[in-house]
């Protein structure tokens, strides 16, 4: 019974508890929500006056922004009407300008007009005058205008000509009565000056006689012999009291080489007469050609350089009578492609494209006197034309410094060059200095009108010329040698004096038939 009444109470209690705790749990909740609510309400509120606060400073600050923006282009809108301003003005005192000066150019193209006008009728006044007075002339001398103006410019022409031939020979027999007593000296100083030791034997060559009788055959009847072999060859014979030789003297190898070819055959053969004379000079200039031949072949053999072009092997025999300062060409260009040939193999470089860069280098010295520009430009323009590679045109062309090196084999011809140039007894300088004095000698002679060739000989104390007997007249000839004579002076310096020597001949060929 206890038990039970316990367990009611425990159950009652219980109830009791329960229900408290639910009300008081309602009461809480009820005031935490509201408090939340309220909360929440007044940060809203908060948040909406800054909003608001925000809002009318950013508005402020574009307004700020787009006042001084306006002023800004405002400022600059009248800075630049001012300057627009500026301009119309100067445009318009420019446009003030140009009218002003308008009319002045008017005024003056109207004065020049009218002066043009006058010079025109005073023009025709003297025109008709002009007229009337050469008819009055044809009337009275009977010839009409041109016929007299040529009477006139005859006249003159053969009384000019006529005058300067007399003048001239009248000069010149002068100087050579006061010459006669410097003669020896002026010689004496040409040759000192010019015709050194090593020249003379560059320049002369000896042809032994087997008598002495045969250098009155040499000379021949009035000496037309010797005369002809000289005008042939270009060299001329110098026969004096040495025993049994003649003497060739001549600037240029070739000359001097075909004319010793055709007097020995001459002195074989014994047939000496202008003809003949003419037949063995041709026949000669073959056989030198032949040699010429022969001496590039053997130079290419000797190097080992192989497919040379045919004409560049021509080229490289001409060399053979070509020098350099006194230096033979050919023995030169051999030297050269030996060193750089020993150099390339030493380098570990091309030998072959070396030895024939080297043999090539000077080939436009086979040429340069017959071409205008430096050797390396001709050698250059050779090469091209013979379909040489371009490496060994590279090579050939620097070897002076003149274009910038592209290969180690371009400064090995170089190198040897200067090599070959530099060793001891290589080269006079003299000697090339001198040849280039005679070959301009010629030159000069070879620029006049009615020349036909020019040599020059006596190491260059003479300059022989033949004239074209249908462009120059016998008694032209002192006038002819007096206008070459003053060219010579003008552009050459050169001691002592230089003997112009003019030869006229006119040939009559016909055949029997």
């Amino acid at each position: 019974m206890e038990i039970g009444i316990m367990i009611l109470i425990a159950v009652v209690a219980l109830a009791i508890g329960v229900g408290a705790g639910v009300v008081l749990r309602k009461n809480i909740g009820e005031k935490a929500i509201g408090s939340a609510e309220q909360e929440a309400k007044n940060i809203v509120l908060d948040a909406k006056h800054k909003a608001e606060t925000i809002k009318k400073e950013y508005k402020l600050e574009a307004q700020e922004e787009a006042l001084k923006l306006k002023n800004d282009i405002e400022k600059e809108i009248r800075e630049r009407r001012n300057e627009l301003s500026k301009s119309e003005n100067r445009l318009i005192q420019k446009e003030e300008t140009i009218d002003k000066k308008l009319e002045q150019i008017e005024r003056k193209e109207q004065s020049i007009t009218d002066k043009e006008e006058d010079l025109n009728r005073k023009r025709k006044e003297v025109e008709e005058i002009t007229e009337r007075q050469l008819a009055e002339l044809e009337r009275i001398s009977g010839y009409t205008q041109d016929e007299a103006k040529q009477i006139l410019l005859d006249s003159i022409e053969n009384e000019i000509r006529v005058e300067a031939s007399m003048m001239i020979k009248e000069v010149e027999s002068k100087a050579k009565e006061e010459a006669d007593k410097k003669a020896k000296e002026i010689i004496i100083d040409a040759i000192q000056r010019c015709a050194a030791d090593h020249v003379t034997e560059s320049t002369v060559s000896v042809v032994a006689l087997p008598n002495e009788e045969m250098k009155g055959r040499i000379i021949g009847r009035e000496g037309r012999n010797i005369r002809a072999i000289e005008t042939a060859t270009g060299v001329e014979l110098i026969i004096d009291d040495t025993p049994e030789a003649v003497i060739l003297s001549g600037f240029d190898p070739v000359r001097r080489e075909v004319a010793k070819i055709a007097l020995e055959k001459l002195i074989v053969d014994g047939r000496i007469h202008p003809a003949r004379i003419e037949e063995i000079v041709n026949k000669s200039e073959r056989e030198v050609r032949g040699v010429i031949k022969e001496a590039g072949e053997q130079a290419t053999f000797d190097l080992g350089i192989h497919n040379l072009h045919p004409e560049l092997v021509k080229l490289v025999g001409r060399l053979k009578y070509r020098t350099s300062y006194g230096q033979n060409a050919l023995k030169h260009s051999q030297e050269v492609a030996y060193l750089a040939g020993l150099m390339a193999g030493e380098l570990g470089l091309d030998v072959t494209l070396a030895k024939r860069a080297g043999l090539l280098h000077d080939i436009g010295k086979a040429l340069d006197h017959e071409k205008e520009g430096t050797h390396i430009e001709i050698g250059i323009e050779v090469l091209k034309k013979y379909k040489e590679s371009q490496k060994v045109i590279e090579a050939m062309r620097s070897h002076h410094g003149d274009y910038e090196h592209t290969s180690m084999e371009a400064i090995i011809i170089m190198a040897a060059d200067a090599l070959s140039a530099a060793r001891p007894g290589a080269r006079r300088e003299t000697l090339e200095t001198y040849i280039r004095r005679l070959e301009a000698l010629e030159n000069i002679a070879n620029t006049m009108d009615g020349v036909e060739k020019s040599y020059a000989i006596q190491a260059g104390r003479e300059i022989r010329i033949v004239a074209k007997p249908d462009k120059v007249k016998d008694d032209e000839l002192p006038y002819l040698a007096r206008q070459i004579a003053k060219k010579i002076e003008e552009e050459l310096n050169y001691p002592g004096q230089i003997k112009v020597n003019i030869l006229r001949e006119t040939r009559a060929v016909d055949f029997a038939k």
